[in-house]
Order: structure tokens, then C-alpha cells, then sequence
């Protein structure tokens, strides 16, 4: 009886349904955090008479056939980009991207990373840093004695000095967007790298065409809604109870079969 795998293929992919809705939900409240997606696709179907055969030696063909489906397997989980609002934090190291792009980190072996947590904060030697430690590029730092700091929407980072009337600049920001976006891969830390899905980075200037600007003293927070996400776990706890209930009948099938004289 196919029905007792199928079901079983059913229930396999609502339980990646709802690790991933699990995972929505747990960073609900990360900065900067897109929520993903389960999506899914019909398995092989089994040809008991196939569509088009022909039905007799006088030419007539079968219009619809016999195809049994044996389940469902996971295709991939998606992440929606969508823009999360933005929060007033009111911190001078905290920068938020309007539009598209992602702030690009160094990594310690070397490789960029990029991310749109801009949670940043300064290092002993005054450069510019996400919460691990890891400087963000282009470096930027921020010399001794600077008494206010100023990130204007094109990323230009000026520093008004103790006894200094005019502000100085010390460095530039710049953004990455990428052709598919949504294949980087994800390595935790709010961080992501490239892959050949995502396709290479291009860089400029914030504010630019096709680019977000950089707004200081906010954070962008998650794009999880968490009455969608609840509403999807109701829906996918009631698909895999089905699957489970299509187990029980077919196993009572199979029991009843067996019983006959």
C-alpha cells in the first residue's frame, strides 16, 4: 500500500515546515533577521496506464491515464528579503539600510562577510565593529578625542574633535547588493557569504542608484510577523496530523486485509 510512505514523505516535510516557522519565530526580535520559507514539490508519479497510450489498434489514445503520486519533498527554503522596520535606538554607532544593500564585514580568515545587522560598535583601537569583534569595511576609525560622530545617508563618516569647530571625515561606507540575494549563504551572527548562487558582490556608495541609504541612530528589525508565523504552524501541525491519520487508516486497511478467511 503506497499510501503508508506517501504519508510518510508528508509528514517528513511538515516537520521541516515547521522547524523552519520555529526558527522564524525564535529570532523574532534579531536585528536585521528575514524570515524563510519552506516550499515544496510532488515526488515521481507512478505510470499504471499512461497518459496517451494508445487504448486500441484503431488509434485512440488513453486522455488522462492512471498516475499514482508517491509523497511530497522539500524543493528548498526561501528567504524573503522584505525591508523590517526601523527602530530608533538612538546610538551613533547603530546604522540602519533603507533599501537594498548589506554592510560588508572582515572576517578573520580574510573573507568578507556581509549582513544587515548594523549593531556596530568601536574596538580598543578605535575602529569600526560588529559585536564579534570583526571590522567593518571599507576600516573605518575613529580617532582619540572625537566628541560626536556623524554618518550622513550616503555613508560618509565625519568626527567633530575637541577644540575643532569644522568636522573632519575619516572614512566612507559603501554597500553590497548581489543578484540573488536570496542565494547567500547564511553562517549565523547575522552574517552572510557569498556563494555562487548569490553571484558575486557589487559595491557603491550608499544612496546610489539601485542602492539603500544609511540611517544613523536606528536599527532595521526582523520581518517576522508573528501572527503570520502562528497561523502557518497552526496549518502545518493540522497537515502533518492528516499524514498521521492516513498512516492509521492505512494500517487498519492492511490489518483488515489481513484478517480476511
Amino acid at each position: 500500500m503506497k499510501a503508508l510512505s506517501t504519508a510518510a514523505t508528508g509528514m517528513l516535510a511538515q516537520q521541516l515546515n515547521i522547524d523552519t516557522i520555529a526558527n522564524n519565530i525564535a529570532n523574532l526580535n534579531t536585528t536585521g533577521f528575514k524570515r524563510q520559507r519552506a516550499e515544496f514539490q510532488d515526488l515521481l508519479y507512478q505510470n499504471i496506464e499512461r497518459v496517451g497510450a494508445n487504448s486500441s489498434d484503431a488509434g485512440t489514445v488513453v486522455p488522462s491515464g492512471i498516475q499514482i503520486g508517491v509523497g511530497v519533498k522539500a524543493a528548498g527554503v526561501y528567504r524573503i528579503t522584505t525591508q523590517g522596520a526601523l527602530q530608533q535606538t538612538s546610538n551613533q554607532f547603530d546604522l540602519a539600510i533603507s533599501g537594498k544593500g548589506y554592510f560588508r564585514i572582515s572576517l578573520p580568515d580574510g573573507q568578507d562577510a556581509f549582513t544587515r545587522a548594523g549593531s556596530f560598535q568601536i574596538d580598543q583601537q578605535g575602529q569600526l565593529v560588529n559585536p564579534s569583534g570583526y571590522i567593518v569595511q571599507p576600516a573605518i576609525t575613529i580617532p582619540q578625542g572625537a566628541v560626536d560622530v556623524s554618518i550622513n545617508e550616503q555613508g560618509e563618516v565625519s568626527v567633530n574633535l575637541d577644540g575643532q569647530a569644522a568636522p573632519q571625515q575619516v572614512g566612507q561606507l559603501d554597500l553590497a547588493i548581489f543578484a540573488n540575494e536570496v542565494g547567500l549563504e547564511a553562517i549565523g551572527s547575522n552574517l552572510f557569504v557569498e556563494s555562487q548562487a548569490s553571484g558575486p558582490p557589487n559595491l557603491s556608495t550608499p544612496g546610489a542608484d539601485g542602492y539603500g541609504s544609511i540611517i544613523q541612530g536606528f536599527l532595521e528589525n526582523s520581518n517576522v510577523s508573528a501572527v503570520s508565523e502562528i497561523t502557518a504552524m497552526i496549518a502545518a501541525q493540522r497537515a502533518y496530523e492528516l499524514n498521521s491519520q492516513v498512516i492509521q487508516t492505512a494500517d487498519e486497511m492492511l490489518q483488515a486485509a489481513g484478517n480476511l478467511r
